[in-house]
């Protein structure tokens, strides 16, 4: 009998020998305990730089500064700077024991730098435990946080927490692949449509960092242009990065910078990417292996060595405001990272941002644009129904869709698929002019006006009453509620055209690609797929749905998303037609018909300089309930230029529905103050509200919450 069936041998009586080896192999497998952070108590210090700057993950505004802890002699050689390190946090003067403060929680945090001696006079608390000898974070990416904190009012902490992923272990023992050579210089390629493209790729080949608003033709192109920009950043043997809106666009760069420079080349970074595949990359481009980073909004902090471009597609997208804390704009990120480096900088879309005119009106940046003759080649022929056209047409007053729209289908539909563009629903009406339509806005701050239950009008931004409101376009009195938009349209073409297949595309199931066969692609704006060979057509339905939403980018948001479905439909010369429903006397309209949104942003920047509106201004929201929002402005110093609109309520969040970033929790009342302040004041607005901020979290005023943030998306 072998010792395994002994009956007592292993302390089993009697159990069969399967179980005893089941037992011994659980044993075996079983984790190694993790040994607890020693207190270091009585340990020899580091003998050179024996003080460690830490960074505690502390995302709180009165603890946002650095911190000195002793370096024991056994961690000197780990404790470097940039390495992740957890400290004991919270131990008072009273829990000092051989000159050691001890005590306190355990909490992570970065090794910014080592010290001979420390500012502090007490006695120093010493590093627990050095996490990783991985230096994660480098000078360059702890000022870029340092600025962008500064910027938003947030804390250093909550930025890092946005800028270094999660460790993963198992990722940071694989080693990252060796780094290729740089390729070669690519050829123009379509660059050359563009009155400067030749001369932009070659910049950035040699050496330099040029700067440009690159308003892209239509088309599916541009995914190939941004990968032979970043292939001549890399020939010039520097870093290129990239940041996206969404996967899919992602994808469509990875595609053409694998298909450009081979695999190995670029880093792919993105929040859909599990914990340990995001942190491999990263790493990879942390260590110098990878040069070019693709990527989501997550990637705007990538640590690309030697950058010499950053680039962004589509800056006007929500997508690219972060969620979390303190919510930076990937456009504001590259911007700083562009003066912080001194790199390249493209800001490219279909479209044109107001921000991207202002870039271009104040120098700081070039224009990148294609002729008017190349514009016309690539843009398909739009075609506009306004409100006399539908009374006219007994078609769309029995269908909701024009005779025109009709025919543009039936036609399309014989040679390709066709885009229907629906808006999205939810949007609030408010105040218009019955006339032109021309949304109502207060005489005093120009915000919004909304009808109340009584009758009487009332601003939205700083909520005084309207009693005798005239449109200042045409003169008239009367109001009228903006539309929403249909609902059934998709059911309706179903019914219309049952021959033809009908495919949706919006939130719940976003197609990325659909064949170039005859069909109906309805889509919400932003989820329209791209159609094999382009569409033969598009109808963009609805529009005072999207012209009509109360928020100041209301026609600038309209037009880039009716520019991004027509640009996915064939030019004029193959046929491609678009159909816009909207009035088209209107500059967001009458910009689509000339393909000219560059136009249209200039004349908006120069409406916002005359009225004092973003971005020309800086503006910050401030919300909380009443008594919390009155005591924080009581206390706050604002800066002498600074102008306060408002109080006005805030929606109040019911129960079960969705809730938006920063919206007040279930059920509460709060209010919301809009500060205003003229250029070159912005940094000032931002101290004096994390100032603020900061004392009465120090005071312990955090259980009625007071948020604050930099330029608001929405204002009204």
């Amino acid at each position: 009998m072998s010792s395994e069936d002994g009956p007592t041998r292993d302390g089993v009586e009697g159990a069969p020998p399967e179980q005893l080896a089941l037992i011994r192999e659980s044993v075996r497998k079983a984790a190694v305990p993790r040994a607890k952070p020693r207190t270091w108590r009585g340990a020899a210090l580091a003998k050179e730089l024996p003080v460690a700057r830490v960074l505690v993950d502390k995302g709180v505004l009165h603890l946002d500064r650095y911190f000195d802890y002793a370096v024991p002699e056994e961690l000197d050689a780990d404790a470097q700077p940039g390495v992740r390190v957890r400290v004991r946090f919270g131990a008072g003067r009273h829990r000092v024991r051989e000159g050691r403060r001890e005590g306190g929680g355990l909490i992570d945090g970065f090794l910014v730098e080592r010290l001979a001696e420390s500012d502090y006079s007490g006695p120093l608390a010493a590093l627990a435990q050095v996490v990783s000898p991985e230096r994660v974070l480098s000078e360059e990416l702890l000022g870029l946080a340092r600025a962008v904190a500064d910027r938003y009012a947030g804390s250093l902490a909550d930025v890092l927490q946005l800028a270094v992923p999660p460790r993963n272990a198992r990722a940071e023992q694989r080693p990252s692949p060796a780094p290729l050579p740089p390729p070669g210089v690519p050829e123009t390629g379509s660059w050359g449509r563009y009155e400067q493209g030749a001369a932009f790729l070659e910049s950035l080949a040699t050496g330099g960092a040029p700067r440009a608003v690159w308003n892209a033709l239509p088309g599916p192109e541009w995914s190939e242009e941004l990968a032979r920009a970043v292939a001549a950043t890399l020939a010039s043997g520097r870093g290129a990065l990239v940041v996206l809106p969404d996967g899919r666009a992602v994808a469509r760069v990875d595609a053409a910078l694998t298909q450009l420079l081979g695999e190995g080349r670029h880093a792919v970074l993105t929040a859909d990417a599990g914990p340990e595949k995001r942190y491999r990359e990263w790493l990879a481009v942390r260590r110098g292996a990878v040069r070019a980073v693709v990527g989501t909004r997550a990637a705007m902090f990538a640590p690309v060595r030697d950058l010499g471009l950053v680039a962004l597609w589509d800056d006007g997208d929500d997508s690219h405001s972060e969620q979390h804390a303190p919510q930076p704009h990937a456009r504001e990120v590259l911007l700083l990272r562009a003066a912080q480096d001194k790199c390249g900088f493209l800001l490219g879309s279909w479209s044109c941002t107001v921000e991207a005119a202002q870039l271009v009106e104040s120098g700081w940046a070039r224009p990148l644009v294609a002729a008017r003759e190349q514009v016309r080649a690539a843009a398909p022929l739009v075609r506009t129904v306004g409100d006399h056209d539908l009374a006219r047409d007994e078609a769309a007053r029995a269908a909701r869709l024009p005779t025109l729209a009709w025919q543009a289908v039936r036609e399309g539909l014989r040679h390709g698929p066709v885009l229907v563009q629906v808006p999205r629903r939810g949007y609030v009406p408010r105040m218009a002019c019955a006339n032109c339509r021309a949304p109502a806005r207060c005489r005093h701050c120009v915000g919004p006006l909304e009808g109340q239950d009584a009758g009487a009008l009332r601003c939205g931004w700083c909520g005084q009453e309207e009693a005798a409101w005239h449109c200042p376009e045409c003169g008239s009195f009367r109001l009228r509620a903006q539309v929403v938009g249909a609902r059934r349209t998709a059911e309706e073409l179903g019914r219309a055209f049952p021959a033809v297949p009908v495919r949706t595309s919006g939130r719940e199931h976003v197609l990325d690609t659909v064949p170039g066969a005859p069909a109906l692609v309805v889509s919400t704006p932003g989820a329209e797929p791209v159609a094999e060979g382009g569409y033969a057509a598009a109808l963009l339905l609805d529009g005072w749905a999207m012209l009509g939403r109360p928020d100041l980018r209301a026609g600038e948001d309209a037009l880039r998303r009716w520019i991004a479905a027509a640009a996915l439909v064939r030019p004029q010369g193959a046929g491609g037609t678009v159909v816009v429903v909207a009035e088209p006397t209107l500059r967001p309209v009458q910009a689509l018909v000339r393909w000219d949104p560059v136009g249209h942003a200039v004349r908006e920047l120069a409406e916002r300089a005359e009225l004092g509106f973003p971005p020309v201004s800086r503006m910050a929201a401030v919300s909380g309930a009443a008594e919390a929002l009155a005591e924080f402005l009581g206390a706050v110093e604002l800066p002498r230029e600074a102008q306060v609109l408002g109080p006005v309520p805030v929606a109040v969040t019911a129960a079960g529905g969705p809730r938006r970033v920063g919206a007040p929790p279930v059920g509460e009342r709060w209010e919301r103050v809009l500060v205003r302040v003229p250029p070159g004041s912005g940094a000032a607005l931002a101290s004096a509200l994390k100032a603020a901020q900061a004392s009465r979290m120090a005071r312990g005023g955090g259980e009625a919450v007071v948020r604050v943030r930099i330029d608001p998306p929405d204002i009204g």
